[in-house]
């Protein structure tokens, strides 16, 4: 008698809102300042958000998570073909679920996804940057990426600016290198308040040319000496975020309108971060960053303020 082979077993995947519940959980337990600036935005948005968020940090969390020494090319060759999966609509889980909602609804494009996973890449061999330009690179792929996936999402206002100031303000009608600068400034910032944490993981971001322009060795950083040396290398790296930050802002206007009140009150919120450092006197390696809850409630009606007349 002709016996018939077992069928795989079906994958069981959640309902669309229970998918989009895990991303929302995911971005408000990893990223409580983000989150914040998601709930400003309409819900379809504001769960594309999640939804990118969740895949962002799952991505990430294969070479800086609990897992990462299990991480191979190999592993993320995998990852990339699942991502294929994805765009083309076939979930393999709940957070895979959101997404796939999300690709078919917004005009997304998959390259800044494998760009991303090409920047997880680097950080399976590579632990040290000699210059800006391969650092650069580095934060475009794991964080400008993230901008142009948001973009997106929010999408372009077409509709002619005609306030008094815009005489004295660049004519922007493409937000596409606005949005990677503002994924830039964010990591920037994030490698800053985190060299200390890197530093014992055996990490260091800045670049090592730079690190020798003010004087200061590799060793004095794994060491965690806060001198004027440190202090003047941090002065000059902060203000580079700065620069990201302030190019990234003349994109915002562009937006939907929608999207503007977010998009500033992230901004301000990250930005932020830079001034907690210079009040804690430069001190990465014992003291971290972070911006009080109440603190950022207060910039919200700055940020909406912005939004309105810029």
């Amino acid at each position: 008698m002709l016996q018939l082979s077992e069928s795989p077993p079906m994958r069981i995947l959640p309902s669309l809102e229970e998918a989009y519940e895990l991303c929302r959980e995911i971005t408000a337990k990893y990223a409580k300042t983000f989150y914040l600036g998601t709930l400003l935005m309409p819900q379809d948005k504001r769960q594309a958000i999640w939804a990118l968020y969740a895949w962002c940090r799952r991505t990430d969390e294969m070479v800086d998570g609990p897992q990462s020494a299990l991480t191979t090319n190999e592993t993320l060759d995998h990852w990339e073909e699942r991502l294929e999966s994805i765009f083309i609509g076939h979930p393999s889980d709940g957070f895979d679920l959101a997404l796939v909602d999300t690709v078919q609804r917004f005009p997304l494009d998959i390259q800044p996804f494998r760009d991303m996973i090409a920047g997880q890449r680097m950080d399976l061999y590579r632990s040290r940057y000699q210059t800006f330009d391969e650092l650069n690179l580095y934060c475009y792929r794991v964080a400008g990426t993230v901008g142009l996936m948001s973009l997106a999402v929010m999408g372009v206002d077409t509709t002619p600016v005609t306030t008094p100031w815009d005489l004295f303000r660049p004519h922007e009608t493409d937000p596409t290198h606005k949005a990677v600068a503002l994924g830039v400034a964010k990591q920037l910032t994030n490698i800053l308040r985190d060299v200390g944490e890197d530093a014992r993981r055996g990490r260091v971001y800045l670049p090592l040319c730079e690190l020798s322009l003010f004087n200061y060795s590799e060793q004095d950083l794994m060491d965690g000496v806060i001198d004027d040396r440190w202090r003047q290398l941090m002065q000059f790296q902060i203000q580079r975020a700065r620069s990201f930050y302030a190019e990234a802002e003349w994109g915002i206007s562009v937006l939907n309108p929608d999207a503007r009140w977010p998009i500033w009150s992230a901004l301000i919120h990250y930005r932020e971060i830079l001034k907690v450092i210079e009040r804690n006197d430069y001190d990465v390696f014992h003291h971290r960053a972070f911006v009080p809850f109440s603190q950022k409630l207060l910039s919200l009606p700055v940020a909406f303020m912005r939004a309105k007349v810029l």
